[in-house]
């Protein structure tokens, strides 16, 4: 295949082999480690009976190999777990079966990612609106006073922690002046203003400090977009500097935008440990805190897949975007 098809292809070959490997690297790490892997993936209050039960549903007898096959076969064909008496099945794909609480991994993920879809969708409108624009706003002001304020801000952000922005946020805007409630999460088809007003302080957190990354590398491409021949023919017909910033020269520069987003969408869903634990949002992070403290080793490989999972696809969609930018990447 050739043209577009033939890109989209290679793109989710790709994707396909980067999931692999992830899944590799992950059983290795958690499952061929040193020690009692039955007692370390059952955890500290499983019975003798109950770690030699996981170590036979693991295979700990067979080879690292072949472990591994029955692993990969569970994600992609399900498997059946002994619970005392009676066998649960667990369909595909399988993450596992929580043993502190008897529940199938993939349920409770399902059950807390709402929750940070909610938290990174919101944040990531707020960082590219406040990222792009300040830095098509700076590219624009190039050399004047508004340019050097926004820059000195831009670096104040980047060099703040979310911890920290979100805790002097939450005791200005919800102790000191009241304008915000404390954050308490409300389901979207609940009630769909308590949700987004419960949420815009986290999302005011996790948005300043990634709209600082947005914005100096949009100024940066907006800069080198309006030195190219074709901006300086613009200006010899006449158009203004304002159209020609805003029509011409923010298109140009949108193609490491959009690959910069697929990076944060990861990389946010990954973390959003520290913005879920400050605000107490039931998430994935704090879920993921939680079955650290309990080593309840198979949601902690649940989700570490599942968030991989969302690295992965971020970035395949960011490739074809990025295609549709420009066209010559489709050639590459």
């Amino acid at each position: 295949m050739s043209g577009f098809g033939g890109f989209l292809l290679r793109r989710a070959l790709g994707a396909a082999v980067t999931l692999l490997a992830i899944s590799v690297l992950v059983y290795v790490v958690f499952y061929a480690t040193p020690g009692d892997v039955a007692q370390i993936t059952c955890g500290p209050r499983c019975s003798p009976e109950q770690v030699h039960q996981v170590a036979a549903q693991l295979k700990l007898g067979d080879p690292l190999y072949l472990r591994y096959w029955h692993f990969l076969e569970g994600l992609l064909a399900g498997q059946d777990y002994s619970t005392g008496t009676a066998v649960a099945h667990c369909p595909a794909p399988c993450l596992g079966l929580s043993y502190q609480s008897d529940q199938q991994v993939l349920d409770i993920i399902l059950t807390k990612l709402p929750v940070s879809l909610s938290l990174v969708a919101g944040a990531m409108v707020l960082w590219l609106v406040l990222g792009v624009g300040t830095g098509v706003l700076s590219a624009w002001r190039r050399g004047r006073l508004t340019e050097r304020v926004l820059t000195v801000l831009t670096l104040a952000g980047w060099a703040t922690p979310v911890f920290v922005l979100g805790l002097i946020l939450m005791i200005v805007v919800c102790g000191e002046l009241q304008l915000l409630p404390f954050p308490e999460y409300v389901n979207l088809a609940d009630d769909p203003e308590q949700w987004a007003w419960n949420l815009l302080l986290p999302w005011l957190s996790l948005a300043l400090i990634e709209a600082a990354a947005f914005a100096r590398l949009t100024r940066t491409a907006v800069l080198e977009t309006l030195a190219e021949d074709h901006i300086r023919t613009f200006r010899a017909y006449g158009l203004s500097e304002r159209a020609i910033v805003g029509r011409h020269a923010l298109r140009g520069a949108l193609a490491p935008v959009i690959a910069l987003n697929a990076n944060n969408v990861g990389s946010a869903i990954g973390g959003a440990v520290l913005t879920e634990t400050l605000f107490g949002l039931p998430g994935i992070g704090q879920e993921l805190v939680h079955a650290v403290k309990v080593v309840d080793l198979p949601v902690v490989v649940g989700m570490v897949l599942v968030v991989g999972f969302f690295v992965v696809i971020a970035n395949a969609v960011a490739d074809v975007l990025y295609a549709v930018a420009d066209r010559r990447v489709v050639l590459a």
